[in-house]
């Protein structure tokens, strides 16, 4: 087999929103025969960096297997910020999809201000839009009974990861009338299993990097048998594009993934950023922008991984 060589560049990509404290995401391109890839490991977030790679290299190397659409609904993303920004970022969002039909926003929440978030996130979409909430495991089972029932009233149409572990959402599912996704607590096929056979959720939440690659986490998604949210790692149009590919190639997408995080990024790294349009995002190839390669560097491309 003749070996394949790859390109690398390392960057760092500055966000419009601080996360997690961060005010920019470093990130590795990774460009091959089929295209580019993206490995950026989220600080906090359980993914293997091996994998994050893996996902990358599938990215470069083999590209996407066959979509079954060619557009995708999105969700906006409201981080934890104060209500005031966060009712701003909803609001932006709202005008942006300009889709005259509903739309979908997620707020991180599990921190001192996340009803008041909430709240104001509801007041600034309005009725008929749908809201949804993630915590991220933040949550003892007590608490997230309490806080769900709260949040309840804003009209949620589900609550991402509440608890830590599979076996505490299980039991939280069983007394609470909203509807519960599982996100950090899917980590392999096995996690999948666990999850259909103890019935602990309603949703799966998807990443590409956390499981390698578009087709391992479309085996994933196999496994699990829940309709399925694919979202990012706050990545740039790059890595989004892999979970837009994801997306496009389920058998069934039954509601919006969170893929249009584009609009956190102060600067992308392909002159047309991956931005939903009317609530939807298009599967397309992307391809980085030398100018902005090089504005972004942190050191100088590589040749020759293969």
């Amino acid at each position: 087999m003749v070996p394949v060589t790859l390109v690398e560049h390392r960057l760092r990509v500055p966000l419009r929103v601080p996360l997690g404290g961060r005010s920019s995401r470093d990130v590795v391109l990774v460009g091959g025969p089929a295209g580019w890839g993206e490995c950026s490991p989220l600080p906090g977030y359980p993914a293997d960096p091996d994998r994050c790679r893996a996902a990358a290299e599938e990215a470069a190397t083999l590209g996407w297997p066959p979509a079954v659409r060619d557009a995708v609904p999105v969700n906006g993303v409201v981080p934890a910020v104060g209500a005031d920004v966060a009712a701003r970022l909803a609001a932006e969002w709202l005008e942006s999809q300009g889709t005259g039909g509903p739309v979908t926003v997620k707020v991180k929440v599990g921190d001192e201000g996340d009803l008041d978030r909430v709240a104001a996130v509801r007041a600034a979409l309005g009725p008929g839009h749908r809201l949804r909430v993630d915590a991220n495991g933040a949550w003892d089972p007590e608490t997230a009974r309490r806080r769900i029932g709260l949040m309840a009233a804003y009209d949620l149409e589900l609550v991402e990861q509440p608890v830590a572990t599979l076996e505490e959402l299980a039991r939280l599912r069983r007394v609470v009338a909203v509807p519960l996704a599982a996100d950090e607590c899917v980590r392999s096929m096995l996690d999948a299993r666990r999850l259909a056979a103890l019935g602990a959720a309603d949703v799966v939440v998807l990443k590409v990097q956390a499981f390698g690659g578009v087709r391992p986490a479309l085996g994933v998604a196999a496994a699990a048998g829940l309709p399925v949210v694919v979202t990012s790692m706050f990545e740039t149009s790059v890595g989004l594009a892999a979970g837009v590919a994801l997306a496009a190639a389920l058998p069934e997408l039954d509601y919006a993934c969170g893929l249009g995080s584009a609009s956190l990024l102060a600067t992308d790294v392909v002159a047309e950023p991956l931005v939903p349009s009317e609530g939807r995002l298009k599967s397309r190839q992307v391809v980085p922008d030398p100018v902005l390669l090089a504005e972004l560097a942190l050191d100088r491309s590589a040749e020759g991984r293969g």
